[in-house]
């Protein structure tokens, strides 16, 4: 393998020098700039063989740096060559300051403007040009002129969503995002996020992994009207008159043309969010930006009653199938058989498949034995799985993609006897999940100012993890769907009802285990707390799947922490039992009986 990527390096290094460049930087989004990337985009890793989601190589003339955050730095180290790449932190600093304090006064610096946000590439133009180096936004990647051959995206149908399953037909939500757009100041607002024009038109498709979607950009005007710029053959034949009046397809090659075409126009952007190229094309065509959060983002995150519906109905279901592989695993384990994670995780798979609404996985399982879950975002795949052990504590990870909904579950499990340690480190972990499961709180409040309540009993023993709190969840559509989140950083969303999060407190303690007990919520008005001075909101689990009761230590729980557990475990049998049978169904009374 290292052969080819020397090869490679030595092939961008000669488009390099045609352009006259120092440095060119790759990072691993593509030009959709989304979380997954479909195989004929996966430029970092035909660059340098890492296969992690997160990651920046810089190639220079004579070297070249893969910097990757710290989910990575084993990995790192086992797939891409010590004498190709030195290894940098993508965190330290933005790479653009580490090309500022590596290469002379005068030097160039390439870049594909479609991989990069418009924030990111002004930010990187202004540190370079201190320096007295240029940032130069290149009209072709050095990376695919060299990838050859290179895979072909797929070209499997987008899928027509049902307007009962969405709760609205496409009419009517780009007549409301259109009144956005106007309000905002804009004629037109620029949607490159797959999820948010896929949710504008009722439609899904499978052109990234655990994401229905398809790839595309679109504009939508202030009227209404819209515009998709897509592989024309990926569209059914029925899609016109699904999507309603006012809505035309283009091919993907035309888009440049349509931002040229915008002179004197206002385009909504988020420059935070939407790749430069498109942004500095309009602009240069004279267009007036107008930056802006993507205007479909908080209508997509706040479900109506039939995406919440879906939800609630998938959740359920998942429940099943989750519950079903616990109560398997623990069959397997107290008849002393132990399996490596890439079985677990195929196992847990083939439960939920055996439901004919089961798409996919909604992100790669994280199926974690003993000291792997110490990693918290570790993937089996990238190495080789390892074995569980009797006497250890395994960490499942895993969600689905249903037609009508998407999961997300976390649950850690005791494999034989546990010690008094890990016992109370699930316990403080617990009852900061409790503690924000239980949270009240007044319109307007954001999720940076919930998520000590996460924490505090981690903190108040001298502990933390270093991941957010939570993350928003789609209906059918991206497991990490923002705004809305729950961490230490800052975020000036404020949650609002038919939001959907995930609370996922954890510990991990390096090269021995990790714990994270995570439920999905929703966001919904407080019935407690109605006609009270402040409008208040709490939440309400959407996961209903037991917790592994043996790793909790009573005596630090207090009685409300106990009864929370009871409640929450009743309503999980309940809500279960008339889906089970048999050993699942007694599996299910014992893991659900009071504590």
């Amino acid at each position: 393998m290292s052969s080819n990527i020397a090869a490679r390096l030595t092939a961008v290094r000669g488009e390099m020098a045609k352009l006259n460049l120092d440095a060119f930087i790759q990072p691993r989004a593509d030009e959709y700039l989304g979380e997954y990337v479909p195989a004929h985009n996966e430029r970092l890793l035909w660059l340098t063989g890492f296969t992690g989601s997160a990651g920046m190589a810089i190639v220079m003339k004579d070297s070249a740096a893969v910097f990757v955050d710290g989910r990575y730095v084993v990995q790192v180290r086992q797939q891409v060559d010590a004498k190709l790449y030195r290894y940098e932190s993508l965190t330290d600093m933005p790479q653009y300051q580490w090309l500022a304090e590596h290469l002379p006064s005068g030097s160039r610096v390439g870049v594909d403007p479609r991989c990069h946000t418009l924030a990111w590439f002004n930010e990187a133009a202004a540190t370079l040009d201190k320096a007295g180096i240029e940032l130069i936004a290149l009209d072709n990647n050095p990376v695919d002129i060299c990838w050859h051959p290179r895979p072909a995206p797929t070209k499997d149908l987008a899928q027509l969503f049902s307007d009962a399953a969405a709760g609205k037909t496409s009419l009517q939500k780009r007549s409301e995002i259109g009144e956005r757009v106007q309000k905002a100041g804009a004629d037109v607002a620029l949607i490159t996020a797959l999820d948010s024009f896929c949710w504008l038109l009722n439609i899904r498709g499978q052109d990234i992994p655990r994401i229905p979607v398809i790839l595309g950009t679109a504009l939508l005007y202030a009227d209404g009207a819209m515009v998709l710029f897509t592989d024309l053959d990926k569209l059914p034949p029925d899609i016109a008159a699904h999507v309603g009046a006012n809505v035309s397809f283009k091919a993907e090659a035309e888009l440049n043309g349509a931002l040229a075409s915008l002179k004197g126009k206002k385009l909504l952007a988020d420059p935070n969010s939407a790749n430069a190229a498109c942004q500095l094309q309009a602009k240069a065509a004279g267009a007036k930006l107008i930056a802006g959060a993507d205007p479909v983002a908080i209508p997509k995150a706040c479900k109506n009653p039939a995406e919440m519906q879906g939800m609630i109905d998938s959740h359920i279901r998942d429940g099943v199938a989750v519950s079903r592989f616990l109560a398997w695993l623990d069959n397997e384990v107290a008849n002393g058989r132990l399996y490596d994670e890439a079985a677990l995780a195929e196992k847990l798979e083939g439960f939920r498949k055996q439901h004919a609404l089961y798409r996919e996985p909604s992100f790669d399982t994280i199926s974690a034995a003993g000291s792997n879950a110490a990693m918290c975002h570790y993937n089996h795949l990238n190495g080789t799985p390892k074995m569980l052990e009797m006497n250890s504590i395994y960490l499942v990870d895993s969600g689905a993609q249903y037609l009508d909904g998407t999961t997300d579950v976390t649950r850690t499990i005791a494999i034989g006897a546990v010690t008094d340690e890990q016992k109370k480190l699930v316990t403080l972990v617990l009852k900061g999940h409790i503690a924000l499961d239980q949270a009240r709180f007044p319109k307007g409040t954001t999720g940076q100012q919930l998520d000590i309540l996460a924490r505090q009993y981690l903190w108040q023993q001298g502990f933390d993890y270093d991941h957010g709190t939570g993350h928003g969840v789609g209906h059918y559509l991206s497991v990490h769907e923002g705004p809305q989140r729950i961490g230490k950083n800052h975020n000036a969303v404020p949650l609002e009802p038919g939001m959907v999060l995930s609370n996922e407190p954890g510990y991990y303690r390096e090269n021995a285990f990790g714990i994270r007990l995570e439920n999905l919520l929703t966001v919904k008005p407080c019935a407690e707390l109605a006609g009270a001075e402040r409008e208040s909101y709490c939440f309400e689990a959407l996961t209903l799947i037991p917790m592994d009761k043996r790793l909790f230590d009573k005596k630090l729980m207090t009685d409300a922490e106990i009864d929370w557990v009871n409640r929450y475990h009743q309503r999980v049998y309940t809500t279960l039992s008339p889906m089970l049978a048999g050993a699942d169904l007694t599996w299910l009374q014992q893991a659900t009986s009071a504590l």
